[in-house]
């Protein structure tokens, strides 16, 4: 096995700057110096290039990514959306065939990190943890995974729930989860009390998905605020989606900005469907930590989604009517710099030290690339080309 990699990437722009090369050496970028006889050279021909992007909130066991079709039935709510899930679920494939195809696409789209969600429940025990383990641990040379315990069917409305949350942190899972601990348990506190205890009892962090609206979101997440504090969990609390929150403007925005900024409580969205989608330029000039997820790709819930975090950046840009180059290009930086700093990783900014995680496109700005969709040209992994024109190649890395 090779001691060391040299790779030169010659005449390329980062996030949109003059062309010049990028120097790599041991999968981090250096300063540019005479190379050995050993450096690789790679033509950059003008692209683009842009940090690799994070997928901070996406479901990969239940997607149905390189099976057969699936016709979904019409829910009208989410319980009934929950239920369907659960229903087909034994007609699919194994997880870890499921989601290592899905963990493939995104990674020869440029991914190269991702809060990946794997239901747990008493009718599924762990299956979905392992299976998404064994996916993740395949590929862990491509793509870095966290993995969250998630009680999809609820926690106290589920016996036996909770004790599978700890279980699976034995077993595959790196955080636990959390849902609606009023709009699916019914109990605030009760459903929060066994949360925040495992977290800081395993000294683990935890990600709580909160689609409820109106007072009752305002007031969960203000909870989850209050006790992220307490605890002294400062950066490691996080609330996906989040809906209550764009229902929000002026005053009210600004205080509840201030106060998940304080806390250290940070969000994700995902600009899915007619999904709220949080006002993401309010929290971030506050200080609050916003990430972006694809969410569910190709699963029971929708036939959408696609893993591929350009074109969340699109979707994100879209909703929220971004018109400026700035404004679009401030979805991209949420992608790949907040998304990085959400699961503890270097961010990527083409200095001499940082990780070598980096994209190729062929477009004049950040903002052309993102509103084009522009499929990565070339994907670098740790200093090496894994993909190519959005195709993995043979082998692994080259």
């Amino acid at each position: 096995m090779e001691r060391y990699h040299h790779l030169r990437i010659k005449g390329v722009r980062p996030l949109g700057e003059t062309a010049r090369d990028l120097v790599i050496h041991n999968g981090r970028f250096v300063r540019d110096t005479t190379a050995g006889t050993t450096e690789e050279v790679l033509d950059g021909g003008g692209m683009l290039a842009l940090p690799a992007p994070v997928d901070a909130h996406i479901h990969p066991d239940k997607t149905t990514w390189g099976g057969p079709w699936l016709s979904r039935e019409p829910a009208e709510s989410l319980a009934g959306l929950i239920a369907y899930d659960a229903s087909v679920r034994a007609e699919m494939a194994p997880v870890a065939e499921r989601a290592g195809a899905l963990l493939d696409h995104a990674i020869a789209h440029g991914t190269r990190a991702m809060r990946a969600h794997a239901d747990v429940a008493p009718q599924y025990g762990l299956d979905n943890v392992r299976g998404l383990r064994a996916a993740a641990d395949a590929r862990a040379h491509l793509l870095d995974v966290q993995i969250v315990a998630f009680p999809q069917l609820g926690v106290v409305t589920a016996p036996g729930t909770a004790a599978l949350l700890e279980k699976a942190l034995d077993e595959g899972a790196d955080l636990v989860g959390g849902l609606d601990p009023v709009g699916i348990d019914g109990d605030r506190d009760g459903q929060l009390d066994l949360l925040f205890g495992i977290a800081e009892r395993r000294g683990v962090e935890l990600d709580i998905h909160l689609h409820d609206g109106g007072a009752a979101g305002l007031d969960q997440i203000t909870e989850i605020a209050r006790r992220t504090t307490a605890l002294g969990l400062a950066g490691r609390v996080t609330v996906s989606h989040a809906f209550a929150l764009a229902e929000l403007e002026g005053p009210e925005l600004t205080a509840m900005a201030e106060l998940l900024a304080g806390a250290g409580v940070a969000v994700t969205t995902c600009a899915l469907g007619a999904d709220p989608v949080v006002p993401h330029a309010a929290l971030t000039r506050a200080g609050a930590r916003v990430a972006v997820g694809s969410d569910g790709v190709c699963d029971p819930w929708s036939p959408f989604g696609n893993a591929e975090m350009l074109d969340r950046a699109h979707l994100l840009a879209y909703r929220t009517d971004a018109r400026t180059d700035d404004e679009v290009a401030a979805c991209y930086r949420l992608v790949a710099d907040q998304g990085a700093d959400l699961l503890g990783l270097e961010r990527v900014g083409f200095r001499p030290g940082e990780p070598a995680d980096l994209v190729l496109v062929d477009a004049p700005s950040v903002a052309e690339a993102i509103v084009r969709r522009t499929t990565p040209r070339v994907v670098v992994r740790a200093g090496r080309v894994i993909a190519r024109n959005g195709t993995l190649l043979p082998g692994g890395p080259a």
